[in-house]
């Protein structure tokens, strides 16, 4: 098969790799429907995450299921699925409290960017549908996958509910999808923090009732300014930096909590600050699998499409202008069709 192989930073090729395969009996193998490039995959293009060595990437994925291993038994060859980018036995302690990103059997996705993939914990990571979804749906189970689930867990972390204000740090695909999933969640007022004309237009679709351009101190003013002085009820921080941490916990009310999904690179919280503010603050890797039937009803049904993220659609072998794009900002989020 051919799959996305990243070398050094901003060196990532399409190259012949191993086809996969049935190494334990609780695997499966994907025929790769579409795939994608993520907003964190640009960490290592752009050398703050460290490559060594060669190695596969992407972890993001729908598709057709070839081959199951003895033990698995939810999904059989032919079905359409989804899955997270976490695998998950969803059996374990973690899993049946709802935090199947934290299964003690947990294996991270990074070989997703290929015309197959093997899924390891395959019987409680995979969502079959009911019956192969027309294409057009594609785009918006693969968004469930990562951004969308990732999107949904900032808004429950940060505790959004009806009739709250909510702020979004971040207008990344994951920051947008954070957008909708406040709306489905209840928010009175959505306010989305972004410089870019295109991602503020798709946020006000997605349900973004304010813009703020303003970033670091100067967004956190606007902010308490737009909320009587006071801050938001719920942050949702999606961006993974230092200045997106310190002006989410900022623009928080007390009482107020972050939810905070970004992958940190360099962020420090001052625990004596964090202490006096009252805010609240959790984050993590998104138990995607948790919402996965709710989430693929949604998209399926029509009531969200945060498909509509991907302005990129490119075939799988030019893998590496998707990254080019995202990185120059050309695209929110790039598209790969085997």
């Amino acid at each position: 098969m051919r799959g996305a192989v990243i070398h050094a930073p901003g060196d990532v090729r399409f190259e012949t790799l191993d086809d996969p395969k049935i190494l334990k009996p609780t695997d499966a193998v994907i025929r790769t429907a579409v795939t994608c490039v993520c907003g964190s995959d640009l960490w290592p293009w752009r050398g703050l995450d460290a490559t060594d060595e060669a190695h596969p990437m992407g972890h993001e994925y729908v598709g057709f299921v070839e081959a199951v291993g003895s033990e698995v038994t939810a999904v059989r060859p032919g079905q359409f699925v989804v899955g997270s980018f976490a695998t998950s036995d969803n059996t374990c302690a973690n899993c049946r409290n709802g935090w199947q990103s934290n299964c003690l059997n947990r294996e991270f996705m990074s070989t997703c960017q290929a015309d197959y993939v093997r899924i390891p914990n395959a019987q409680g990571t995979l969502v079959a549908t009911d019956e192969v979804p027309d294409e057009e749906f594609w785009p918006g189970l693969l968004a469930v996958s990562d951004v969308m689930g990732t999107g949904w867990y900032a808004a429950e972390a940060a505790g959004v509910g009806p009739g709250s204000t909510a702020v979004v740090v971040g207008d990344g695909a994951v920051g947008l999808c954070a957008v909708i999933a406040a709306k489905e969640m209840g928010a009175e007022r959505i306010i989305a923090m972004s410089r870019h004309e295109s991602r503020q237009k798709l946020a006000r679709e997605f349900g973004a009732t304010d813009i703020v351009t303003e970033r670091g101190e100067d967004g956190v003013a606007r902010i308490k300014e737009m909320t009587g002085g006071i801050g938001a009820d719920s942050v949702l921080e999606c961006v993974g930096t230092a200045q997106a941490m310190r002006q989410a916990l900022q623009s928080a009310r007390p009482g107020g909590n972050v939810g905070f999904v970004g992958v940190p690179h360099e962020v420090a919280i001052d625990g004596q600050e964090l202490f006096f503010s009252h805010v609240g603050l959790r984050g993590g890797p998104a138990p995607v699998r948790r919402y996965l039937p709710d989430l693929i009803d949604r998209v399926l049904s029509g009531r969200i499409d945060p498909g509509k993220v991907f302005d990129l659609t490119l075939p799988l072998e030019q893998v590496a202008e998707g990254y080019k794009a995202m990185d120059e900002r050309r695209a929110i989020k790039a598209l790969l069709k085997p």
